[in-house]
């Protein structure tokens, strides 16, 4: 997977608090590496007051309504990274700031760039690790009609150059941590560069301390003066999985990411709800369209270092001390991905007894727990409701389309399955069968969403061929639908369904089996070439290091073939059985805790070839 898939550049935790003035009790929220927001309980809110389209009828209107709330509140924070806070009106006046640094730059040969400094769609790199200067950054740009251009600093100069060059990027923003690598980048591509001023911070112990009301009256002027941009412009360029190739863009418009905030709000919050409204946005989305909720609801967000098993137990226990009170900023919603809990149920049983107790019970005490971007096994879905009490709310989404599926907020959550289709989107399976018939209901999972995306940046025939009559796009994951009408994903079409004598197996499905082997800790199934059966069903097993260590003093390996497939007969089919087994001391994983199996099979088949 490419380093500059969507995900990628907001990895690290983020907390989020939401308040509303009238009450006293607060809820916060701890994502990593998606993102989460909520209501404290209130009265009644109705959703078409919180999310009309006569309220806003693109994404950068409600940008400017945060803009124009965000300029005169002084005592809001917005933004908390480091131990230290920004209020709104200070982020909103940094972007202010940005936009006129872009808007009177000395521009030359910018294709879009017009006489009165309008950007017109001019693509601005943006380069800053998950902060206030960030958010900052991407807002100035909206401010000046530029698309904004995520850009990973952790990764090859060589990749960065190929995403620079390939969406034309005209000129990097950078804070000053990434100068020398970024001007050095810069100077090898036809881009310009130029610091994000840092956004400035709260004094210690007080609640805003923002830019006179003179200057919030400039920003105010200058916001109600801002260019008009239609909903169908360009508003972001995700780089996306290279798994089939380079890198592509991913375009979203201001009205996709307007839908898909929407698309939450619906999903996630019932209209006579009282107690908690769900808004969550992937990556860059997460934090730009939490703080664009702000007219309606003030919010800030806090970012934090990187995903730490320890770090997450001790947040918890912070947040629910043992004499039974919650903190003031306790967190209360957590949202990761599979690999994450699976660190987190090792780190537990890790504990003494003593910690273990109290870790469950401050885990135990937070609304609501959410996972996505892999499916998540099935034991490690019960294992962490044994632990924690907590039913995992599993969902489903791409960097194409943001969100698309999802278990119920309130209602029954299926394990080994991502729920059913947000309000206003619409899936079918695309099968191989005659006549769009296949008996075993097992096809692509095709999206059709007011979220999806515009284009995949300067590749026409790819963006067309990515697309089926009707405009539903071919998300490349294998699916069915259970009784219930919930979806259930089996793999991604190319690596996890395998053909072996003639059946359609799921390696999934295999891998959430074996897990259940109280010697394994993790594993990885996936399809090998085979004469005989086409593929052969091979299994890489991480052993438990206790298993391995008494294991390996008895001289035996910590799991045979033999044994796994005894073990597994009574579980699995005959044919799912696994017919080559690997014993490794890790998967090897991206960013994102993926094992890219595409990878893994080549490396495997020529090792075996040879």
């Amino acid at each position: 997977m490419s380093p500059f898939k969507l995900f990628n550049h907001f990895r690290s935790p983020r907390l989020l608090r939401l308040e509303y003035p009238s009450t006293s009790s607060r809820f916060h929220f701890f994502s990593s590496p998606y993102f989460s927001a909520g209501l404290k309980p209130t009265r009644c809110l109705s959703l078409s007051r919180l999310f009309s389209s006569s309220d806003f009828s693109t994404f950068m209107e409600v940008v400017k309504a945060v803009a124009r709330k965000g300029s005169l509140s002084r005592h809001t924070v917005a933004i908390r990274a480091d131990q230290k806070s920004c209020s709104y009106q200070h982020l909103i006046s940094s972007a202010w700031n940005i936009s006129h640094l872009l808007c009177n730059h000395d521009w030359k040969n910018v294709n879009g760039v017009r006489e009165n400094r309008y950007l017109g769609g001019a693509r601005i790199g943006i380069v800053a690790k998950p902060s206030a200067e960030f958010v900052a950054g991407v807002l100035g740009t909206w401010f000046s009609g530029g698309v904004a251009v995520p850009l990973a600093v952790s990764y090859p100069e060589a990749e960065l150059l190929y995403v620079m060059n390939d969406s034309d990027v005209s000129m990097i923003l950078s804070t000053d941590e990434h100068r020398e690598l970024m001007q050095n980048v810069a100077a090898k591509s036809a881009a310009q560069f130029s610091l994000i001023p840092p956004v400035p911070v709260l004094p210690p112990q007080t609640t805003g301390n923002g830019p006179s009301q003179v200057d919030a009256g400039e920003n105010l002027q200058g916001i109600d003066n801002l260019n008009k941009i239609e909903g169908e412009e360009p508003a972001l360029i995700l780089y996306t999985s290279g798994t089939t190739g380079k890198p592509k863009g991913v375009v979203h418009t201001h009205n996709g990411i307007l839908a898909q905030k929407r698309s939450f709000a619906l999903a996630l919050v019932s209209p006579n709800a009282s107690k908690c409204m769900g808004v969550y946005i992937w990556g860059p989305i997460s934090a730009l369209s939490t703080v664009a909720s702000y007219p309606q609801l003030p919010l800030f967000v806090e970012f934090m270092p990187k995903f730490s098993v320890r770090g997450i137990w001790q947040r918890w226990l912070e947040s629910y001390p043992k004499d039974g009170k919650m903190v003031e900023d306790a967190v209360t919603v957590f949202t990761g991905v599979p690999t994450m809990y699976t660190r987190l149920i090792q780190g537990y049983e890790a504990m003494d007894p003593e910690l273990q107790a109290a870790s469950a019970s401050a885990a135990s005490q937070l609304r609501l727990m959410m996972c996505g971007s892999s499916a998540l096994p099935l034991p490690v879905m019960q294992q962490w409701e044994t632990i924690t009490g907590h039913r995992l709310l599993e969902r489903y989404g791409m960097t194409e389309f943001v969100m698309a599926i999802s278990n119920p907020l309130r209602g029954l959550r299926k394990g080994g399955t991502v729920g059913k289709p947000f309000p206003g989107v619409q899936a079918m399976i695309l099968t191989e069968g005659k006549d769009g018939e296949d008996a075993s209901g097992v096809g692509e999972l095709c999206i059709k969403s007011p979220s999806l995306f515009k284009e995949y940046w300067k590749l026409p025939e790819v963006t067309k061929d990515s697309f089926i009559d009707g405009g539903f796009f071919k998300t490349g994951d294998a699916v069915r639908v259970d009784e219930d009408g919930y979806y259930v994903i089996l793999g991604r079409n190319n690596a996890d369904i395998m053909k072996v004598g003639g059946y359609k197996l799921s390696a999934l499905e295999i891998e959430a089996t074996l897990l259940e082997h109280p010697a394994i800790s993790e594993c990885c199934v996936l399809g090998l070439p085979d004469k005989d059966f086409g593929e052969a069903v091979c299994a890489i097993i991480v052993p438990e290091a206790e298993i391995k260590k008494m294991r390996e003093e008895e001289v035996k390996p910590a799991i045979s073939l033999k044994e796994l497939c005894t073990w597994a007969k009574e579980k699995l089919a005959p044919y799912k059985l696994p017919t080559r087994l690997f014993l490794w001391d890790s998967l090897p994983r991206n960013a994102m805790g993926k094992v890219n199996k595409k990878e893994l099979k080549k490396t495997l088949a020529a090792d075996e070839s040879q």
